[in-house]
């Protein structure tokens, strides 16, 4: 009798253990799926936050106001206006003056003038010096209602970068009718920009023209310009 008694003390005793063992085991197993909610919840989070974060520099890189210096840090001058001269005033091949080849241009950089009798079209946002039109096919386009941002040189390449984006960034904004907007970089040979402007803003404008020095890359003052002296108040505005 005792024995039997033994026994069944025994096996209640070796339940109890097993019970004990599968209650933490499956504790653990419990914790453990747990610890996979919880990290696989914080890489969901993370992916969402990254993508958030691409959204916005996406739609802040396609703002041209968002790109390069402040209006006061590029040390912009006022804009000043400036006679317009030589609408329909062709040169080169194919004109009057076929052997007519450079135009000396009233102001540095060019605001209107003699040009050649085809525009750079389709002009690209963005020239260097190796594959820039001539500046006389490029006056042409500013004939057209086009704002041509010319810059030098001396502007540092961290800063060549932002014009390039910004003039892209200007083609895709509607407020600039249709793009009309170009950076190229000014033959220097023609004369240097005044002072320490290494980027000058040039508009021909219906009646006048327009133009803006600037010591440095701002979106904000380019699209601030082209607001002020819009595509559509130029000689030939339904033009390419």
């Amino acid at each position: 009798m005792a024995k039997s008694g033994t026994a069944r003390a025994e096996r209640s005793e070796r339940e109890q253990r097993l019970a004990a063992m599968r209650r933490a085991q499956e504790g653990k197993e419990r914790r453990r799926r747990l610890a996979l909610v919880i990290a696989a919840g914080a890489l969901a989070l993370a992916l969402v936050a990254t993508v958030v974060v691409v959204i916005v520099r996406q739609q802040r890189a396609q703002d041209p106001a968002n790109i390069g210096l402040s209006a006061s840090e590029a040390s912009c001058q006022p804009v000043e206006t400036v006679p317009a001269t030589g609408v329909a005033q062709h040169i080169g091949p194919g004109t009057d003056s076929p052997d007519t080849l450079t135009v000396e241009y009233d102001r540095v950089p060019a605001v209107s003038g003699q040009h050649f009798a085809q525009p750079a079209y389709p002009a690209a946002p963005f020239y260097t010096a190796e594959d820039r039109p001539p500046v006389e096919q490029l006056v042409h386009n500013l004939e057209h209602g086009y704002t041509i941002a010319w810059y030098t040189a001396a502007l540092p390449q961290e800063q060549v970068t932002d014009l390039q984006a910004a003039a892209e960034a200007m083609r895709r904004d509607e407020a600039t009718q249709r793009g009309k907007f170009i950076a190229a970089p000014w033959d220097e040979a023609r004369g240097p920009l005044p002072g320490d402007a290494t980027v000058a803003l040039a508009h021909w404008g219906a009646e006048e023209g327009a133009l803006q020095y600037c010591g440095g890359v701002s979106g904000q003052v380019f699209e601030d310009f082209v607001a002020a002296h819009p595509a559509n108040d130029s000689p030939e505005p339904n033009a390419a």
